[in-house]
């Protein structure tokens, strides 16, 4: 009998954890940033939001002790020890760092930026004000990628040479009004996710293809529907196909990632965009190739979720850096720079439309 699957599905955590300032009380705030850190025992110090009122409700549903009245009060009167927790729309980013004191742990709300010379800016104004920056590509920390991840350092699939997202279902826009108006939709606030994704298993494509158009059931919001393709040469495939608009219930949605080697394969089920906002449960399978046996999926239990665990990892990284048990998050700025570039391009890509035969 077949050696069972050991899968890890944890993020390290920080030896000393910190107190964290949370400015934004928006709906990730609520669904994600609060549940996330009362599960990791992550204290909260305070809140600040442009609407108090926002801000006060959440504070009381999590038990928040202070919300602040402005942002120069919620800059200044925090603990030495605290980081902070920027949540805000891209937009808003470089209007809120500017407040916070020089050489704070500062953990950024996706993306980076509304485009990547927006991206460059920030980026540099980190520097100058020499933060411990990182950007909250949290999907990295779900729990069945943390455990396609450990799966495949073990070896257990062989080489990786195919890597497939692939997202069908109904997303109801309406609950970021932010959104509505943005010049950029779906490959910048969500498709991102899995661009960086792809990056950290795979590293830097030499190149991408894209297209991403409009639904005619979101005739308020850029394009919601996007195809890209990025180049890993010959050997690998790497793509993202996503549909934010079927509206024709859960029969035929599908919302998954695939990674496929030369030894087996890894499917996970994203649960959370399914029904979202009120999601349906993950699901992880392996299936390991073994010698005149016919291949058998193995379902392996999924501890916690996309929202709120994978949060958990996000803050958990900048928290070890700061404290210096660990070299910079893997979501660093530098870093997230680099998925904000293929954004960009994927864009670029889009607008330049395909070769005619």
């Amino acid at each position: 009998m077949p050696t069972p699957i050991q899968a890890n599905q944890k993020p390290p955590l920080p030896a000393a954890i910190r107190p964290i300032v949370i400015v934004g009380a928006g709906g990730i705030v609520r669904d994600a940033h609060l549940p996330a850190y009362r599960k990791a025992g992550f204290p909260v110090a305070g809140l600040y939001d442009l609407n108090p009122e926002r801000a006060r409700e959440l504070a009381d549903k999590f038990r928040v002790e202070r919300v602040f009245p402005s942002l120069q009060r919620a800059a200044e009167e925090v603990p030495e020890d605290a980081v902070f927790d920027v949540a805000v729309p891209a937009a808003a980013i470089r209007d809120v760092l500017p407040h916070l004191a020089e050489g704070r742990g500062v953990l950024i709300q996706k993306p980076l930026g509304e485009n990547l010379d927006q991206a460059r800016g920030i980026v540099e104004l980190c520097r100058r004000r020499r933060f411990l920056a990182a950007v909250n590509f949290q999907l990295r920390y779900a729990p069945y990628v943390l455990a396609a991840r450990s799966i495949i350092e073990q070896g257990l699939i062989g080489d990786l040479h195919d890597l497939e997202i692939r997202v069908n279902v109904y997303t109801p826009w309406h609950l970021w009004t932010f959104l509505e108006g943005a010049p950029r939709v779906e490959v910048l606030y969500h498709s991102l996710h899995y661009l960086d994704l792809l990056r950290s298993f795979l590293g830097e494509p030499r190149g991408i293809y894209a297209k991403t158009t409009k639904h005619p059931s979101a005739p308020r919001l850029a394009a919601t529907r996007s195809n890209i393709i990025l180049d890993y040469g010959n050997s690998v495939r790497a793509c993202v196909s996503a549909c934010h608009g079927h509206v024709f219930g859960s029969r035929h949605q599908e919302s998954f990632i695939k990674w496929e080697g030369t030894k087996g394969a890894i499917v996970a089920k994203m649960g959370l965009l399914m029904n979202y906002p009120q999601g349906e449960p993950d699901q992880l399978e392996v299936c390991i190739l073994r010698e005149s046996e016919p291949p058998v999926w193995e379902t392996l239990a999924v501890e916690g979720s996309w929202f709120p665990d994978a949060f958990i990892g996000t803050m958990a990284s900048l928290m070890r850096w700061v404290e210096g048990s660990s070299g910079p998050a893997a979501t660093s700025v530098d870093d997230a720079l680099k998925t904000m570039a293929l954004v960009e391009a994927a864009y670029y890509s889009s607008d330049e439309g395909a070769v005619t035969p």
